[in-house]
């Protein structure tokens, strides 16, 4: 069955920042934060401080994957650049999303900078108070992507790309970054837009109708997807297959339906608590989908809304920074 990784990154050098301070590449795989904590961010045998994207692609052909979405996050810092070399490389296998600081004084060059000059098509918000920036910024000053004047900015500047995808990483239920009403307000000022919610919005098994009601405020909003990435790890412990997980998805299938989950790993760090195969194989040991329900969710449906015809031509046509660069000198 063919698969596109809905959900994943790839790492030049650790850049990772945060409300932890800078994650801070030591080797072996391993980063230590500013305060002290300790991570496995990149496992073993796939890089010793970086995990490029050929490092990925051992992974894809190892587990019959045919394509992936790079997504940014803090915890890698922004790999931006990075992306656009994989994409440029690799043009039937990657395609990505860039990230920006909205409260960044030149963030309205980046962006104008990454979607006409680099060819990007998506662009990714992490803004979760665990991870992301309301950990460094929104403490003191909290912001709601539906009403921040720096968000809408960006977001009407896009308007003249319709199909633009915005790919939104809100944290925990308990960090005030949660924000699922936000995104169902977003989805309806902003309909030529395709969004998508990293990792079924934080869900646990335990606490089921938490889950139901953020879905539930998307469920007439066809242009809302969910991937479903990392959601082990955020419900451990939860051991192959992965049944809580599985209960998670079930409520998405219930709500949302097939055709709006993206099924994606998170690699590399979700691959470092469980195996890339386990993260790659776990629904097709369960019977939550339709042989082709789950065509749906491990292919077409990131197909549909990430791989569009314009984004795959605004790659092909974007700039090759590296020749322009070198013939500077």
């Amino acid at each position: 069955m063919k698969k596109i990784d809905g959900h994943a990154h790839i790492v030049g050098a650790i850049a990772g920042f945060n409300g932890k301070g800078r994650l801070n590449a030591i080797g072996n795989g391993y980063a230590i934060w500013d305060d002290g904590e300790l991570i496995k961010l990149i496992p073993d045998g796939y890089g010793d401080k970086d995990f490029t994207a050929e490092s990925y692609l051992r992974f894809m052909d190892d587990n019959g994957i045919e394509k992936a979405v790079i997504l940014q996050g803090h915890l890698n810092g922004y790999q931006n650049y990075e992306t656009y070399l994989a994409m440029k490389k690799y043009p039937e296998r990657f395609t990505g999303a860039f990230s920006v600081d909205p409260f960044a004084e030149n963030a309205m060059t980046i962006v104008k900078r990454h979607v006409e000059e680099l060819g990007f098509r998506a662009i990714k918000f992490e803004i979760s108070q665990g991870g992301g920036i309301h950990g460094y910024r929104g403490q003191m000053t909290p912001f709601r992507l539906d009403s921040d004047p720096h968000v809408s900015q960006i977001l009407s500047y896009l308007l003249d790309y319709p199909g633009f995808v915005v790919t939104v990483d809100y944290g925990n239920w308990d960090q005030i970054s949660h924000q699922p009403d936000a995104i169902a307000n977003l989805a309806r000022l902003y309909p030529s837009f395709d969004f998508v919610v990293c990792h079924l919005s934080f869900p646990h098994a335990d606490t089921p109708n938490r889950l139901r009601g953020d879905l539930v405020m998307w469920k007439d909003l066809e242009n809302i997807y969910t991937d479903i990435s990392a959601i082990q790890d955020i419900d451990r412990p939860d051991a192959f297959p992965f049944p809580k997980s599985e209960q998670n998805v079930r409520i998405a299938k219930e709500i949302l339906g097939a055709k709006r989950i993206i099924w994606g790993t998170d690699a590399p760090w979700s691959a470092t608590f469980n195996t890339y195969e386990e993260l790659s194989t776990w629904l097709e040991h369960t019977d939550i989908f339709t042989p082709e329900e789950l065509e749906d969710v491990l292919y077409n449906n990131a197909d549909r809304v990430y791989f569009k015809p314009a984004a795959v031509a605004a790659n092909r046509a974007a700039q090759d920074e590296i020749t322009k660069a070198l013939n500077l000198f």
